[in-house]
C-alpha cells in the first residue's frame, strides 16, 4: 500500500500531536497498514509529560510532503497551519473540531464536531468502527482533552467531552483531576525556552476581519512570574509585528489554576482589545477576568469590534 502521512497542525500542542497517534493507529486497525503519525514542529513540555508518562516515542517530524502523497489531517484544517506541499497531497480525511478552512476539488472523508478536542471525536470514531480502545490509546486520548479543556473548566468543553474524560479514564486506569494537574503544570515551565520560542509555542494567525493578527497563547500556574519576561517578550513580539507586517499581536498568559488571562497587547491596531473587552490597556496589558479560551473567548468577540 501507499503510505499515509498522518499529522496534526504547525506548532503543535498536545491534541495535535497524540491525535496523530491515535487517527493513524485506527487507521492500521481498519485495514491501512502504511498509516503512520507525523508531527509539524518541536513538542512542547505537556506532550513530552504524556509521552514520558507512557514511554512513548514521539511522531518523526515532517517538514514537507511529495506530489501526489495520502494524507490524513487531525486537529486542523487550514493549509497556512498545515504541511508545505498539501496542495499537491491528495487528503483522503479530515478529523477535526475548528471551523472549516479547506477546498478541494474532489470529494474527501470530513468529521468535524464543535466539542472541546479532537480526541473526543477519534473517542467516538473507535467505538463506532468497533475497535478497542487501549489502555495507552485512552490515556492519549484523556491527556489532549483534559489539555485542551484546561481540565473540564474552558468555554470550549462540552458534555460530549465530559462523557469521554469519565470513559477513558477508567479504560487508563487515572484519576484524570490529579493526573491532569499535574500534566497541565508541567506544560507551564518556560524555563528553557528563548523568548522567540515562548512567542511561536502556540501562535496562530487569526485575521480579525482586516485586521492582520497573531495571537499566541501560553499556560502558567504563576502569572507574575511569566511577566517578569514582559520587556523581553515586547521586544520579541514588535520584531514580529515588524517582519510578517501585523496589525495586532495578542499575548494571552494563561492561568491554569484560576481561570484568568494576562493579555500583552502590542501593534497599531491595540485599542481593538480594549473595544473589545471594555478595558484599558495600562503598560500594553490587562487581566481579562474569566478568559481562557482563544477559540471562544478571544475570536468571536475580536471579530465582532474589528
Amino acid at each position: 500500500m501507499v503510505k499515509t502521512y498522518v499529522f496534526g497542525h504547525k506548532n503543535p500542542d498536545s491534541d495535535s500531536i497524540t491525535s496523530s497517534l491515535v487517527m493513524a493507529n485506527l487507521e492500521r486497525e481498519l485495514g491501512n497498514a502504511d498509516a503512520k503519525a507525523y508531527r509539524l514542529g518541536s513538542l512542547n513540555k505537556e506532550t513530552e509529560f504524556i509521552l514520558s508518562y507512557l514511554d512513548m516515542e514521539a511522531p518523526v517530524l515532517l517538514e514537507s510532503v511529495e506530489d501526489g502523497a495520502n494524507v490524513i489531517l487531525v486537529d486542523h484544517n487550514s493549509p497556512a497551519e498545515s504541511v508545505d506541499n498539501l496542495e499537491n497531497a491528495k487528503i483522503l480525511k479530515v478529523v477535526d473540531h475548528h471551523k472549516l478552512a479547506l477546498e478541494t476539488s474532489y470529494p474527501l472523508y470530513l468529521r468535524f464536531e464543535p466539542v472541546g478536542c479532537t480526541e473526543t471525536i477519534l473517542c467516538k470514531l473507535y467505538e463506532e468502527n468497533g475497535v478497542e480502545i487501549t489502555k495507552e490509546i485512552a490515556t492519549l486520548m484523556l491527556s489532549a482533552i483534559i489539555s485542551d479543556t484546561l481540565l473540564l473548566k474552558s468555554p470550549t468543553t462540552t458534555e460530549d467531552d465530559k462523557i469521554a474524560v469519565e470513559k477513558l479514564a477508567k479504560i487508563a486506569e487515572i484519576d484524570y483531576e490529579e493526573y491532569g494537574l499535574e500534566m497541565l503544570k508541567a506544560g507551564t515551565d518556560l524555563s528553557d525556552f528563548s523568548i522567540d520560542e515562548i512567542l511561536s509555542l502556540d501562535a496562530k494567525q487569526i485575521d480579525f476581519k482586516d485586521v492582520k493578527s497573531i495571537v499566541n497563547q501560553v499556560n502558567t500556574a504563576d502569572i507574575d512570574e511569566v511577566m517578569e519576561m514582559k520587556e523581553d517578550l515586547e521586544a520579541g513580539m514588535e520584531a514580529i509585528i515588524d517582519d510578517e507586517d501585523l496589525d495586532l499581536f495578542m499575548l494571552l498568559i494563561t492561568d491554569i489554576v484560576n481561570s484568568n488571562s494576562q493579555v500583552i497587547v502590542l501593534g497599531k491596531e491595540s485599542s481593538l482589545v480594549e473595544k473589545a473587552y471594555d478595558v484599558e490597556l495600562e503598560d500594553n496589558t490587562v487581566l481579562l477576568v474569566g478568559v481562557v479560551s482563544r477559540k471562544k473567548q478571544v475570536v468571536p468577540i475580536m471579530t465582532k469590534h474589528a
